[in-house]
């Protein structure tokens, strides 16, 4: 018989690509990762993985044992939900997966409402990126995602080579939209529009374009000659895109997902940067100047914020009020 407790540990070996990796990620040993796995594929009569090298991959079953699993925990979580939420938010929980910049800013509030409202219902919080945070979803592993996407993106997540010409910045672009596509693909989901988080251009304060406003935004042709430091995989891939857009290639010369760290290396006039808003409202430095920034087609740059849960979770009261709150935060803005 297979038991939902080994297709948690199906899926945390399919992510981690290890026993001891799952392991970690499960909060158990690496012998009882192995045990599960075992009387798992006695349970199907099969192999469900194969070593490859230093990793672990799984077989064919196991791929399609994994599709179908992802279907069943989530279809268990949401059961799961709807029994707690019978009491009408006296109990239940929400785990919800949030990308940074929104953890520092929406996620506070919007808890702290849930809290004051309903002291019962318990709200737990995880840091990823929206790629996994959606694997996380669509796995069974949390409530509510947060994620972001760029309107005008093709998907592509390249960061070019250092000297990259232009057509090899757009070629590098290509080929990860291909791969990023089912990421930001949410067609099956319950899609909360949150807010637009406009880009803003960031340059040392005494730099030549330090005093521009919304009046005169800087057209990002304008910073083509700059060295350039990248935010997180997604944001690089956008940047990418943008820059090529524009008729240029970005010289990246830092990279880092730590925004901190981006504001600091601008404001030691390092280079130039794009973030998002967001990402400008918990950090300050007196040697960097924000500034708005367009597109080549005029437009200025922004990304979408959304909040993301299963149909089958919608109803559930206490995702509910977790969607709910966190669009009055985003409104609250």
């Amino acid at each position: 018989m297979i038991e939902a407790r080994h297709l948690r540990v199906l899926h945390a070996v399919a992510r981690t690509g290890s026993f001891s990796a799952a392991a970690r990620e499960l909060g158990c040993t690496q012998p009882a990762v192995s045990q599960q796995m075992k009387a798992l594929e006695k349970a199907v009569d099969t192999p469900l993985v194969v070593r490859a090298g230093r990793e672990m991959q799984l077989s064919e079953a196991g791929r399609v044992l994994l599709r179908h699993a992802d279907g069943i925990l989530a279809g268990l979580s949401a059961a799961e939900e709807e029994v707690a939420a019978i009491a009408g938010l006296r109990a239940g929980r929400v785990r919800l997966v949030s990308f940074p910049t929104a953890s520092s800013t929406l996620v506070p509030r919007s808890v702290a409402q849930v809290r004051v409202a309903h002291p019962g219902v318990r709200v737990s919080l995880v840091e990823a990126e929206p790629t996994q945070a959606l694997a996380m979803l669509r796995g069974g592993e949390c409530e509510v995602a947060l994620a972001f996407r760029y309107p005008d993106s093709q998907g592509g997540l390249s960061l070019p080579s250092p000297h990259a010409t232009l057509r090899e910045a757009r070629a590098e672009a290509a080929l990860e939209a291909a791969a990023t596509a089912a990421a930001n693909d949410w067609s099956e989901l319950v899609v909360r529009p949150l807010l637009d988080d406009p880009l803003v251009g960031l340059v040392p304060a005494g730099h030549p374009l330090a005093g521009r406003g919304e009046d005169a935004p800087v057209d990002l042709s304008e910073l083509a000659g700059e060295q350039w430091i990248a935010g997180c995989p997604q944001c690089r891939g956008h940047l990418v895109e943008l820059c090529a857009d524009a008729g240029f290639a970005p010289s990246i010369e830092f990279a880092t997902d730590d925004y901190l760290a981006v504001v600091g290396l601008v404001g030691a006039g390092l280079g130039v940067a794009v973030l998002p808003g967001l990402a400008l409202e918990s950090v300050r430095h007196p040697g960097v100047a924000a500034v708005p920034v367009r597109v080549a087609s005029g437009e200025p740059a922004r990304r979408e914020v959304v909040a993301l849960t299963l149909p089958d979770l919608e109803g559930v009261p206490a995702v509910a009020l977790m969607l709910e709150q966190l669009a009055a935060a985003a409104a609250a803005r």
